[in-house]
C-alpha cells in the first residue's frame, strides 16, 4: 500500500499538542458550567418539591389536591 500522504506525527486524534490542550481547556470549562447549571436546577426543584417526603409523607400533597378540586368544583357549580 503506497500513500501519497506524509506519515502522521503526534496523537491518534490528529491534533497537535497545542490544539489538544486548547480543546481540553474548552471541554473542562464546558463540563464545569454544565455541572453548575445542573446543581442549581436540582436545588431549585428540591426547594419547589422535595424528593423525600416530610413527616406526614405525601398525604399533605394529596390533601391540597383534594381541596383544590373541591374549590374548583364549587366555583363551577
Amino acid at each position: 500500500m503506497s500513500s501519497s500522504l506524509p506519515p502522521r506525527e503526534g496523537s491518534l486524534s490528529g491534533l497537535t499538542e497545542t490544539e489538544a490542550k486548547e480543546f481540553h481547556k474548552i471541554f473542562v470549562f464546558s463540563f464545569i458550567v454544565f455541572t453548575l447549571i445542573a446543581i442549581v436546577a436540582h436545588f431549585l426543584v428540591w426547594s419547589w418539591r422535595p424528593w423525600i417526603p416530610g413527616p406526614n409523607g405525601y398525604t399533605m400533597l394529596i390533601d391540597h389536591a383534594h381541596n383544590a378540586l373541591a374549590l374548583a368544583a364549587s366555583a363551577f357549580a
